[in-house]
């Protein structure tokens, strides 16, 4: 049967999927090799192409998005694209996420990351990589301007944590900044608590042994977003170098008064006699 002029067979429009009915095909490995951990407060613009990036490093991936204390909608979009979410409504306090998602995780090595900054898989898998291939702890390849006037007191007490620790070739990298990771071996031996003070962490990895390197260098500090101070102070900063301050004293307090390093000829003793 002729169809009347005009009747024209209308071309189907395709039907749009939601972001939900996208989102659904990622879901966390049942036997992962790989836990990446997302510590995340209020970072719902951001967080989707973070867990999209960090699905990209393992073909056995999890992902674990610690949302800390979050008031947006960051835990529902992470539990659409099936991370899992650890949902805590009073935040836990800077960087106790880590030990948190460390404590959820299942894969033989864990790689941290921040929910604020996307960082490509192609920089990413070389921390993974480098633990499969021996690595305990793989850190973020870092010098730090240190040809000032005036150094960055963090830049500062990074150097002096790595120098006092034996480990001058590290320079400026720490467990501070991310992305790095770590073995599950490391994990047993630093303790997942402890990795919420990373220079503390960094401190028990390198005197108990663990095979500690720099990696691979992914500049974050144009990633990381501003912080806004408060009262002219940055908060942030001083719990950096109180952690640091903490790494000291626990090493001090597992080696001698002058961290294992020699007196050189100093005869103290006799000063003053």
């Amino acid at each position: 049967m002729r169809k009347t002029f005009g009747q024209q067979r209308q071309p189907q429009r395709k039907r749009k999927s939601s972001r939900k009915t996208r989102f659904s095909a990622f879901r966390n490995c049942e036997h992962p090799v790989v836990s990446v951990i997302i510590p995340a407060m209020n970072e719902q613009r951001m967080i989707g192409n973070v867990i999209r990036e960090a699905r990209k490093v393992h073909e056995a991936c999890e992902v674990i998005v610690v949302a800390n204390g979050c008031t947006d909608n960051t835990a529902g979009i992470a539990n659409v694209m099936g991370a899992k979410v650890l949902r805590y409504d009073e935040p836990l306090g800077h960087d106790a996420g880590r030990s948190v998602g460390a404590d959820a995780s299942s894969g033989q090595v864990l790689l941290f990351i921040d929910a604020d900054m996307r960082i490509g898989c192609s920089d990413l898998r070389p921390f993974v990589h480098a633990v499969l291939q021996g690595i305990d702890v793989a850190l973020n390849r870092y010098r730090g301007p240190v040809r000032r006037h005036q150094v960055h007191p963090v830049i500062l007490a990074k150097h002096t944590l790595n120098t006092m620790l034996g480990r001058p070739d590290l320079l400026g990298s720490s467990l501070t900044a991310v992305p790095h990771a770590i073995s599950r071996k490391a994990l047993e031996v630093i303790g997942s608590e402890n990795l919420s003070v990373p220079p503390l962490a960094q401190a028990i990895a390198v005197h108990s042994g663990l095979k500690v390197a720099a990696v691979h260098e992914v500049s974050v500090g144009r990633l990381n977003r501003r912080r806004r101070k408060s009262s002219g102070q940055d908060l942030l900063q001083q719990v950096v170098l109180d952690d640091h301050l903490q790494a000291l004293n626990w090493y001090f307090s597992h080696t001698d008064a002058r961290g294992g390093h020699t007196d050189l000829g100093r005869v103290r003793d006799r000063v003053g006699r």
